[in-house]
């Protein structure tokens, strides 16, 4: 009986887990010079600017933007094939792209590929990355330094309507904070509070497309 309490326990482990995307990119003299990004089909991402980060942001995505992330890794055969274009560019940095299940785990690097699926999933990864430096931003700005809260928040709102954030839940707690807090300036608490509403009653953002992507 233990022996199948315990085989059952296993098994819901390996099912708990399923597939997980990661996507790094190294520039050494960017800012940052290296940052990561995971991703798993449940929606829960971590962002790290360093290979052995030990606090990670974490955020999630909507069900929506998962599924065509991960659609996005069907459509590159989770990363079996070369994706390096055969044209030589310049360096932007050294892409990796992971797929993870179980014990199955395949990837591949490249520094621009002409692949419009590749560009389109690069561009996925640059936006959940952007979306967890403009959240560090604020709440960094919003612990240390409150005269800075203004930028931060316009640097926020900048990227939100250029359609380049994802898992817009994620920085409505902090939004509401400042929008409630009088420490802050009213300009602060004014736009953190339009940013939040924005965020509550407005669509989500459009989707990446694979027509017009970022190298």
């Amino acid at each position: 009986m233990k022996w199948f309490l315990a085989f059952l326990f296993a098994g819901s482990l390996a099912a708990a887990g399923g597939p997980r995307l990661f996507f790094s990119r190294a520039f050494p003299g960017s800012v940052p010079p290296y940052l990561q990004v995971t991703l798993d089909s449940d929606g829960n991402a971590e962002y790290g600017e360093a290979p052995d980060d030990d606090n990670p942001l974490k955020f999630r995505l909507t069900e929506a933007e998962v599924r065509q992330v991960f659609d996005l890794a069907d459509k590159l055969d989770h990363f079996q094939h070369p994706l390096e274009a055969p044209a030589k560019v310049a360096f932007m940095g050294t892409k990796t792209f992971r797929y993870e299940n179980g014990a199955q785990k395949t990837e591949v690097k490249f520094n621009y590929s002409e692949d419009l699926s590749a560009r389109a999933l690069l561009d996925w990864f640059e936006r959940m990355a952007e979306s967890a430096e403009r959240r560090i931003d604020l709440e960094r700005a919003a612990k240390y330094d409150k005269l800075g809260v203004v930028k931060a928040l316009l640097e926020l709102q900048a990227s939100m309507e250029r359609n380049r954030l994802v898992g817009l839940d994620q920085y409505l707690p902090m939004l509401d904070r400042i929008a409630k807090n009088e420490t802050y300036m009213h300009t602060a608490r004014a736009r953190a509070a339009g940013i939040a509403e924005a965020i509550r009653s407005g669509p989500a953002a459009p989707a990446a497309t694979e027509s017009k992507p970022k190298p």
